[in-house]
């Protein structure tokens, strides 16, 4: 057994396996609460992880999509609007999915107007390779926008620099707390658009070049790390909490919630549809340069 400084706070771990690691496998993935909440059980040695010794990476969600491009890591999270880009080099692995299920990335802005004039306004936007940007074309193709740090956008917003901003992370919940009004829920719209489906945001990719026998032990072990932490909820959220930039433990847990649930667990059928017709819609409008054979692992 021994402790080990993982984020903001200590875990008690029992190297199931990992002081024989022969392989090193680096996930990298945004510095918040419902990724970390996905990875506690492996962060703090909660399962069998026997054969590999895993690294995090912690990034912002454009950052990563932009070394996805360049095959930096074995595994990593992207925005599914990325995934075009990448799937020559990564698979689509069957867990870790952020999917909004009639919520999502929101359009904020000092005074409310229609979402229909967004295209005379100027959005702040966390980066181009964004699912949330993707959602926010498919809803309005044309409008300016500037490309800012996913934490800066509301600042840019209260501060006159954009007439609005698109925000993911926690700020769909604190928003509210700035003085902000809320414009569009792109959650909200997809899933009226599509009768019913949820807004595929981000997933977990893993480089082909693994290995089919790597990548399915690998998938089952991200698979237990997610059921772990869903089962063992409070002492998941306690090492979340200290990623959560701010959240009470209730809007910690609300956050989590939207997150990490059972379509994260597995797409399920639901999920892949969502998946193929977000990225389909993408390309019959032009917003992606192709339209790739989607792989599960």
């Amino acid at each position: 057994m021994g402790l080990e400084k993982t984020g903001f706070l200590y875990c008690f771990r029992f190297f199931k396996g990992e002081r024989n690691a022969t392989m090193k496998i680096h996930i990298a993935h945004s510095p918040d609460s419902d990724d970390a909440f996905m990875f506690y059980a492996i962060n703090c040695g909660k399962i069998d992880t026997t054969g590999y010794e895993f690294v995090d990476v912690l990034s912002d969600i454009e950052t990563l999509n932009r070394e996805a491009l360049k095959g930096t890591y074995e595994v990593s999270a992207i925005s599914i609007h990325a995934l075009p880009s990448v799937a020559e080099r990564y698979a689509l692995l069957s867990s870790g999915a952020s999917m909004g299920d009639n919520y999502g990335p929101i359009v904020v802005a000092r005074k409310p107007f229609d979402p229909k004039n967004l295209a005379d306004r100027k959005v702040a936007i966390p980066g181009t390779l964004t699912s949330a940007f993707l959602a926010l074309r498919l809803f309005q193709p044309s409008f300016k926008y500037e490309v800012l740090p996913f934490d800066q956008v509301t600042d840019a917003v209260k501060q006159g620099k954009a007439d609005a901003g698109l925000v993911i992370h926690e700020g769909q919940l604190t928003y509210h707390e700035e003085g902000l009004h809320l414009i569009l829920d792109l959650g909200q719209w997809w899933y009226e658009k599509t009768k019913g489906l949820p807004l595929p945001l981000g997933g977990n990719v893993i480089r082909k070049d693994l290995g089919r026998e790597h990548m399915e032990r690998i998938s089952s072990i991200l698979k237990e790390s997610v059921s772990y932490s869903l089962a063992h909820r409070e002492g998941a959220l306690d090492y979340a909490l200290s990623f959560a930039r701010g959240m009470t433990r209730n809007q910690a847990d609300r956050f989590v919630g939207m997150y990490v649930n059972e379509l994260t667990v597995d797409y399920g059928e639901h999920g892949r549809q969502a998946v193929k017709l977000f990225l389909t819609e993408a390309y019959a409008n032009g917003l992606v340069s192709n339209l790739p054979d989607i792989a599960f692992v």
